[in-house]
């Protein structure tokens, strides 16, 4: 097969209507609108609006805050330390070029979930107690940034 010879499946292509053209297209003078009322009219009613009628998103409660001061922390388990050489230091710009997390965020956070093999020097912003505990017990050290 060559790529000239691909095609779309029959079917699967449609033409766009054409509206508004004339009484013989079958979708001419209102194009498919119908005679007057608010939906006839261009421009049409805002997202949400009920008619008048009080919409969904004011009748129901508020709630919570988003607090615009909260830091994002970027979650690394200790197993996933394991793809780092014996002796290396691992912080946030090291486990990015491993492809371990794919943004920094606001620092990185160690947890506790799985086995660490290696001595490692850990620099993050946060590490859990379990974490650290693993990280110590393979020999390696913890540094809070």
């Amino acid at each position: 097969m060559k790529l000239y010879e691909l095609s779309p499946v029959p079917g699967s292509k449609t033409e766009a209507k054409r509206k508004g053209r004339g009484p013989g297209s079958g979708n001419g003078k209102t194009a498919g609108r119908g005679h007057k009322g608010q939906n006839a009219r261009s421009g049409g009613v805002r997202p949400g609006f009920e008619g008048g009628q009080m919409p969904l998103y004011r009748r129901l409660p508020k709630r919570g805050f988003t607090n615009v001061y909260a830091k994002s922390y970027v979650e690394v388990n200790v197993s996933e330390l394991n793809k780092f050489e014996d002796g290396a230091v691992v912080d946030a710009a090291a486990l990015k070029e491993a492809g371990v997390i794919s943004k920094i965020m606001d620092g990185v956070v160690i947890l506790g979930r799985g086995e660490l093999t290696k001595k490692l020097t850990v620099k993050a912003a946060r590490v859990t107690k379990g974490a650290a505990e693993k990280i110590a017990a393979a020999g390696g050290q913890v540094e809070v940034i």
